[in-house]
């Protein structure tokens, strides 16, 4: 079967980072004009999309960039602190034995990625590291990837746990697994028609080969009809 390229989101899909980002922004709510959120909210806020959370919270737009870069630089002093998704480090090494190619793009500093990478001896399993300063700005960072490393978009799956990643695969027409152990709930994941949604790490690497098979029969059906037409 073709390897592929994995694209990981970091927070919430890698690294338990969420308890620790609540906390944070909640820290910074009186600073940037916005609500902290309580555990009952934060069940609540599950269930809504990306973009519904930062119209909920009532923030700025134009405060978002600088929001994100204060959360970086207070994540960075917890990152030694952040724990691995339970199980994701066997996946992550059966897909790259595999010979799949495996990196990370996020919202999230690449200093503290990297300090993650090196703290959990992760370092050898991805190719790349990809960061970006928006909420909403994956899309064009998957595309930058496309063309640097002059990738072929059906190459690559993307994985993210928010509904932002899932969207910017879509918008970059690239293959998107949603997983469950994130922030955003199942079912609102489902409204992104992911290709796949799973709900333990393990189930990756099924939802991998079956992509890697159903490419495989698109591409022999498409040589089919070639030769027939010819």
């Amino acid at each position: 079967m073709t390897a592929k390229v994995i694209i990981f989101d970091f927070d919430g899909t890698l690294a338990n980072t969420i308890d620790v980002i609540v906390d944070i922004t909640n820290r910074l709510a009186l600073e940037f004009g916005y609500q902290p959120t309580t555990h009952n909210e934060l069940d609540q806020l599950k269930n809504l999309s990306s973009r519904e959370i930062v119209k909920q919270s009532g923030i700025s737009i134009l405060k978002l960039p600088f929001l994100i870069k204060k959360v970086r630089a207070e994540l960075n002093k917890e990152i030694k602190n952040i724990k691995p998704i339970a199980g994701i480090k066997d996946v992550l090494q059966e897909l790259s034995s595999r010979g799949h190619r495996l990196g990370i793009i996020t919202s999230n500093s690449k200093e503290n990625i990297v300090d993650f990478l090196e703290k959990n001896e992760w370092q050898h399993l991805f190719e790349f590291v990809y960061s970006g300063t928006t909420l909403f700005g994956k899309s064009k960072i998957i595309n930058r990837l496309i063309k640097q490393k002059e990738i072929s978009r059906d190459q690559i799956i993307y994985v993210g746990d928010e509904t932002r990643d899932i969207e910017a695969a879509r918008k970059s027409n690239v293959k998107a697994i949603a997983v469950t152990w994130g922030f955003n709930s199942a079912e609102v994941l489902a409204q992104q028609n992911p290709d796949f949604i799973v709900s333990q790490p393990q189930e990756l690497i099924s939802a991998v080969m079956a992509l890697q098979a159903s490419e495989e029969t698109i591409d022999s059906y498409s040589l089919s009809n070639q030769i027939f037409l010819n």
